[in-house]
This record gives C-alpha cells, sequence and structure tokens, in this order.
C-alpha cells in the first residue's frame, strides 16, 4: 500500500519526536498502561493461535506479548519508522486505519490501540471503526483504545505548572473541544468521553460493548511523584494504584478520571 496519509504533525511527531516503543516502559504511569491494557485484552481474547490484525500498532509494543502468547499477529501502522521496528516482532507494513488492504471477515480481533488518538474528524473514526468492523469474523472481537477528554487536566497538575495561564488556556480548550492542535508538546490529538466512545463503536455495528479505564482513577499520582521527585514510585504505591484502577471498574462515573479508555466490542454473528 502506498503510504498513507497521516497529518504532518503527527508523523513529524512519531517519526522525529517520540521514542514510541519506549514509552509505555520507561515511566510508571506508562508500565501501568501497559499491564492494564494486557489484563483487560485478555480477559477478552478468544485462544490462540487466533489471527490479531493490531491497527496503528506502533513499533509492536503490544504485537510482542500476543506473539508470546501464542497469537498470529498482522500489524499496519502509518509510520514507517513503526513498521521497520515492529518488523522485528511480527509481519509489519503500512497502512491506514481508514482504508486497510485486508479482505473482508479476516481476523479474530482487531485491535485500535492509538488510531483513534489522532483522529479528531468524526468520519475519520467512523472510517477506522468500519474497516475494523469490515476485517473481523462474526463473533469477532474489535478493541479500541482512546485517550480520556479529561486527561490532560490531570496530567498538567502533576508537573505543577497549570497555575500557568497558557497552559490553563490550552487545556481549557481540550476541554470544550475535545482536540489538542498539536502546536505545542504532545500532537495533533482527539481526547474521548466514555460514552461518546462507546457509541462510536456501536455506531458502526458492534454489540455488547464495554468501557474501561485503562489506568484507573489514581494514576496521576504515579506521574507527580516521578515528576516532582524524580524517582520511580515505590512497589508498594504502584500496585495501590493499580489495584484502584481494578476496584474502580464497576463503577462508571470513575471512567473520567483514568488516562485511557479502552472499548470491546464483538461483530455480530449470522443469527443475531
Amino acid at each position: 500500500m502506498a503510504n498513507p496519509t497521516l497529518a504532518p504533525e503527527v508523523e513529524r511527531f512519531y517519526a522525529e519526536v517520540i521514542d514510541e516503543g519506549a514509552r509505555l516502559s520507561k515511566s510508571a504511569d506508562g508500565r501501568l498502561e501497559l499491564l492494564r491494557t494486557q489484563e483487560l485484552l485478555r480477559r477478552f481474547l478468544p485462544a490462540p493461535p487466533a489471527r490479531v490484525l493490531d491497527v496503528g500498532g506502533g513499533t509492536g509494543v503490544h504485537a510482542r506479548w500476543l506473539v508470546a502468547d501464542g497469537y498470529e499477529v498482522e500489524l499496519v501502522d502509518p509510520v514507517l519508522r513503526h513498521v521497520e521496528q515492529a518488523a522485528q516482532v511480527c509481519d509489519a507494513s503500512l497502512g491506514d486505519a481508514r482504508k486497510l488492504a485486508a479482505a473482508d471477515a479476516t481476523y479474530d480481533v482487531v485491535q485500535l490501540l492509538g488510531p483513534l488518538y489522532h483522529l479528531p474528524s468524526a468520519d475519520d473514526r467512523r472510517a477506522a471503526l468500519a474497516e475494523a468492523r469490515r476485517v473481523v469474523k462474526p463473533g469477532g472481537l474489535v478493541a479500541a483504545a482512546a485517550i480520556n477528554r479529561y486527561a490532560s487536566l490531570f496530567e498538567h497538575v502533576t508537573y505543577a505548572h497549570l497555575h500557568a495561564p497558557r497552559l490553563q488556556e490550552s487545556i481549557a480548550t481540550i476541554l470544550r473541544t475535545a482536540v489538542h492542535d498539536g502546536r505545542r508538546g504532545f500532537t495533533l490529538a482527539y481526547f474521548h468521553r466514555a460514552e461518546e466512545l462507546a457509541e462510536e463503536l456501536r455506531a458502526c455495528g458492534l454489540s455488547d460493548v464495554q468501557v474501561y479505564g485503562i489506568e484507573g482513577p489514581a494514576w496521576s499520582i504515579l506521574k507527580a511523584v516521578e515528576q516532582q521527585s524524580g524517582v520511580s514510585p515505590s512497589d508498594a504505591l504502584f500496585d495501590s494504584v493499580l489495584t484502584a484502577a481494578r476496584m474502580a471498574e464497576p463503577y462508571p462515573e470513575l471512567l473520567a478520571a483514568s488516562s485511557h479508555l479502552l472499548a470491546i466490542g464483538r461483530a455480530p454473528t449470522p443469527g443475531d
């Protein structure tokens, strides 16, 4: 497939600014995100060796543990740097979440653990989810991650600079519009509310949709300790924050406090 159309600021961010391969291993909140994503997905994944399409799979962070678990994983990503790194883990190729090369009903699982972050257009998000729905088998699993609408508010408190007028204006814009324009700091991004994410999955024909807070309501404590002290949080604090994420699951009102959301849905079967 030809190089997919990607917003230039997103391309530059992942190709030149950030090492996405290290994001989920270097920081405490990143490790929490990876661990929780693993444990949530493992509740729903079919038994290996099922076929998994990792759409927007980056450098293969999630593909690596899925392959280790025995799954047959293929990865597509719009960033050449990511594809080159992911090729060391699984079959990887350039691709666009909005127009997948795969045939209909090909995969047991399709996961989008990044594409929705950088599609501020509702039409583009619908297209990405519709493509996931198209290529997953009847009864198959679709998992989609999103950045929580309020994540930037919690995050910038940890840096102890939310009192600065420029930051207040930037965060207020995200809260009001759900979009970060990518001019400073993070790149072009869309921030979901939990109920909005669930509705987007249902609108593309998925059923039994459930939304989980990945890091839970206390993740920013880990980040604050790391940012303010310069040292990693203790194992006891990490375990407490992890426990809080698990205990919060039955309470949808706590979804708004998580940094990322994970939505799980299933493609209908012919008898549905």
